[in-house]
């Protein structure tokens, strides 16, 4: 059995790590570089970078960021926001990251995963899905919508269709991030992310909601996901990363330690 995976998320936005609820309210916390060597330090399996206004503001990611980060830890990288292009992909790869996430760009133009994915590896291209419970319609039967944007856009698009769509255009795994459940620390949507798991062959991260170790369990377990992504619940001080992984391994699930 593969170790589950847990995988610090750094919000930022002008250059500072920031963090709101269910993509509003957003308050700058800290520095990005140092709370990324912390997580390494105390043992995350990934980091994920989102530059989180750079496709609403128009604009490309902020690569003097992405390379200060790179240069503090040692483990899998992911970045997103601000991602539209071949050049965008390189250039994110050549300032430290091992992977690249696409997700407003992915929905506007979906041949971007697959020229990703032959250009540099299915295992660089992590589709993110921003996802919100809507009545189910006929349009929407899973009764989840894609939404880009930061939230802002809805796009009448079904996601679990968009799952199994990602996967045939060759995205080496999916970031399923809750709007509903983002920042409450309520759990995560467990529902969703098992519906997702189960109808696709590649990784899924559960993300949004996490608020106890008990949650990152069920989001492995129950949920099926391969990885748990974190925000508040570390960013706060509530816990380390070390406390998660120590508190999952001891309900038997299997995750990697470095002490």
């Amino acid at each position: 059995m593969l170790s589950k995976r847990i995988i610090p998320c750094l919000d930022v936005r002008n250059g500072k790590l920031t963090k709101g609820v269910k993509f509003e309210g957003n308050v700058d916390i800290g520095d990005p570089v140092e709370t990324a060597k912390r997580y390494y330090e105390e043992g995350a399996d990934e980091i994920v970078f989102y530059d989180i206004t750079a496709s609403h503001e128009g604009r490309g990611i902020m690569l003097k960021v992405v390379e200060a980060v790179a240069s503090q830890i040692f483990i899998p990288f992911s970045v997103g926001g601000g991602i539209s292009t071949l050049a965008d992909m390189r250039d994110v790869l050549l300032a430290g990251a091992e992977k690249i996430s696409v997700n407003s760009a992915a929905v506007k133009t979906p041949h971007i995963i697959t020229e990703g994915a032959e250009a540099f590896g299915s295992q660089c291209i992590v589709v993110g899905m921003d996802v919100l419970r809507v009545p189910a319609s006929e349009t929407i039967p899973s009764g989840y919508e894609i939404v880009i944007h930061g939230g802002r856009k809805h796009m009448g698009i079904d996601a679990l269709w968009w799952a199994r769509e990602v996967e045939r255009l060759g995205a080496g795994e999916l970031c399923v991030n809750s709007i509903d459940a983002d920042g409450t620390k309520d759990g995560y949507e467990l529902t969703l992310t098992r519906l997702i798991a189960d109808s696709v062959r590649i990784p899924v991260i559960a993300s949004g909601g996490a608020g106890n170790p008990q949650h990152m369990v069920d989001a492995v377990t129950e949920g099926r996901a391969s990885a748990a992504l974190i925000a508040s619940i570390v960013h706060y001080g509530e816990y380390t990363v070390t406390d998660l992984k120590n508190y999952m391994a001891d309900k038997g699930v299997k995750v990697r330690r470095i002490w």
